[in-house]
């Protein structure tokens, strides 16, 4: 017996280190913007798989919303992390983030075909299987998902992370997605009336939606660099970020089950 168990986790060792999680960018343009995006996924897993899309907080395709992707490909999806901004737009400066999102939310319809442009990208890589495919934001990016969903984008679901809460949803939209929103009690970023009014639209348009409210949770409280930007209000919760991670899991397990 003491042979065979040792056999099974000889095995098992074999497997961990055959397996890599493989990155590359990615350039690809929108109009006349050039954007890099970053593409993950496990080499050691065959065949076609479902793709996630990542979008990143209002400061750019930085080093975290990377790392979600390098995540995601170790559940065994296919990530790509989109570059909503523009080769080399990042920032740790609030002002200037706010001038690149603002730049695209001021126009829905060319900040939903920025996003559909990175989730093209998505479902054309070779290992993505593309009629199972789902998007994730954070902050700014999970405004952007939620927008692909309300605008009918085909994903089979989206999950936002201390996102703001868009206003377009026309009566009568036709959303397929299932959505997850995960938000912080203690987000002043997004006001109680907000919530309300965006809960109703849901309802209204018959989507499939689910809301966590972490109690305590300040915005952007999935990100462990998030104090070190100073910002009142933006605060790193552990609890919080483990939560919604599981809740995220578990939207992807109903999906693509």
């Amino acid at each position: 017996m003491r042979c065979l168990l040792a056999g099974f986790i000889v095995g098992i060792c074999a497997l961990n280190v055959n397996a890599e999680v493989v990155t590359k960018t990615v350039t690809y343009k929108h109009g006349d913007v050039e954007l890099e995006g970053y593409l993950a996924y496990d080499d050691a897993l065959e065949g076609r798989r479902p793709g996630v899309l990542v979008v990143h907080e209002w400061w750019g395709l930085n080093d975290y919303a990377k790392r979600r992707a390098r995540m995601l490909a170790e559940l065994g999806y296919v990530a790509f992390a989109a570059d909503m901004y523009g080769k080399g737009k990042v920032t740790a400066d609030p002002k200037q983030a706010s001038q690149w999102a603002s730049h695209l939310t001021g126009d829905a319809e060319q900040w939903r075909k920025r996003a559909l442009v990175a989730l093209k990208v998505l479902r054309e890589q070779p290992q993505t299987e593309g009629d199972k495919v789902a998007a994730i934001g954070y902050c700014f990016g999970g405004s952007t998902v939620l927008e692909l969903a309300i605008g009918g984008a085909d994903v089979d679901g989206v999950v936002s992370f201390h996102g703001g809460l868009p206003k377009g949803i026309k009566p009568g939209a036709d959303i397929g997605a299932k959505v997850v929103i995960c938000h912080g009690g203690a987000d002043s970023f997004v006001k109680p009336d907000d919530i309300t009014r965006f809960q109703n639209a849901l309802n209204d348009a018959g989507v499939d939606w689910q809301m966590h409210t972490y109690g305590g949770a300040q915005h952007s409280f999935t990100n462990p660099g998030a104090d070190a930007y100073g910002m009142n209000g933006v605060k790193y919760d552990k609890a919080a970020d483990r939560r919604s991670w599981r809740h995220m899991q578990q939207l992807f397990d109903e999906l693509f089950e």
